[in-house]
């Protein structure tokens, strides 16, 4: 049995990882040629390309990147062509992974997106297209195929990998021995985002909120966990100063679960925070002209776009969003949130529902699809 995969950055090479491991407990002999990261390698696949490759994001922002882009699906498209797999397996990364999947259904290929984009938020006309690309969504999420089967795309719940891999009881004075922290006192993590250009729209913002948290409170301890090298450098020389704050390489989860509060840019990393029961201010920004044809254009359906909230049906979590993301809006939805103890014990009701909905052995279950889709050939 042949599996090709194309993982988009870090979050698609754990759900790779995850997936090569299910799926060769049920074929012990499959053959999986990737775009991965090092999780996918360690787990066992040939490399075709590195998943860093398309860790591009917004809509003007990936222009400088298209002619790279274009060769990169070029070169997988006539590979996969003559390797000829079993299935195509697109992780993340859709609007790559999808114009790469339609020319490799056309030739034969069964073809499979796993994560769903946010086609119910926004630019639900990408429905279409992934009609064409697709024979099977995967979706992470429960409220999800119901909306595809709206359209008539065959699409499955199978769980979120992170709510099986995250214990649902976390321990926080362990976390903090781990990383040889004081077991007592406040501790704030910082995640400005795991790709450059979130960090450099981002960073100075965390930055100059986490400065006004430490100017009126001075015995309290910032994190920040780094994705990358390149993220890290960048984060490190933007101002302001921060003499309270720690950069650290990775360790994210360790550093949510360590922390009494994260202010944290939307993403998989608010799923995370949710998962490690860390409470959450969320902040998100565009480029310049993404936001105005975003905004201009009402492309975004929906009320909230932080994960949590979206799960929760509700305003579960402070989002905000562009020029609403000020120092002074972040640190004082920090400061509130860590005074209201009736409102932290809510949430930690709701993210341990909402871990446990999640939590249904979502490698395993994607396996099991793909490899009915592949009998029902």
């Amino acid at each position: 049995m042949r599996v090709a995969i194309v993982a988009g950055e870090a979050s698609g090479d754990a759900l790779g990882a995850a997936l090569i491991g299910a799926l060769r407990a049920r074929v012990p002999g499959i053959e999986v040629r990737a775009v991965a990261g090092p999780k996918m390698r360690a787990a066992g696949c040939e490399p075709l390309a590195d998943s860093e490759e398309l860790a591009v994001m917004g809509l003007f922002e990936v222009l400088a990147h298209l002619p790279r882009l274009w060769r990169l699906r070029a070169r997988l498209v006539a590979a996969l062509r003559a390797w000829r797999p079993d299935v195509y397996i697109g992780i993340d990364a859709p609007d790559f992974n999808l114009r790469l999947a339609r020319p490799l259904r056309h030739a034969g290929i069964r073809t499979v997106q796993y994560v769903s984009p946010q086609v119910w938020a926004w630019r639900q006309q990408r429905v279409r297209t992934m009609a064409a690309a697709c024979d099977l969504v995967l979706c992470l999420l429960p409220f999800e195929p119901p909306f595809y089967a709206g359209h008539g795309l065959a699409a499955e719940f199978v769980g979120h990998p992170l709510a099986d891999q995250i214990p649902l009881d976390i321990d926080r004075s362990a976390a903090r021995r781990a990383l040889a922290l004081p077991a007592s006192g406040t501790l704030v993590a910082l995640l400005p985002g795991s790709r450059r250009g979130e960090v450099e729209r981002l960073g100075p913002t965390f930055r100059a909120a986490a400065a006004e948290l430490a100017a009126r409170h001075p015995d309290w301890r910032f994190l920040a966990p780094m994705a990358s090298p390149a993220v890290a450098a960048c984060f490190a020389t933007q101002s302001p100063a921060m003499p309270a704050l720690q950069l650290v390489s990775g360790q994210a989860r360790q550093v949510l679960q360590a922390a009494d509060i994260a202010l944290i840019a939307s993403g998989t990393a608010t799923l995370e925070a949710l998962l490690c029961d860390c409470p959450m201010v969320v902040a998100y920004r565009f480029g310049v002209l993404t936001a105005a044809l975003v905004q201009g254009l009402r492309l975004v359906k929906l009320p909230h776009f932080a994960m949590p909230n979206l799960l929760a049906g509700e305003a579960l979590v402070p989002e905000f969003f562009q020029s609403g993301a000020t120092p002074a809006a972040l640190s004082g939805a920090v400061e509130a949130l860590l005074g209201d103890a009736p409102r932290r014990a809510r949430l930690h009701q709701r993210f341990d529902a909402i871990h446990r909905q999640l939590r249904v052995d979502g490698a395993a279950r994607a396996a099991d699809a793909v490899l009915r889709l592949l009998e029902r050939r």
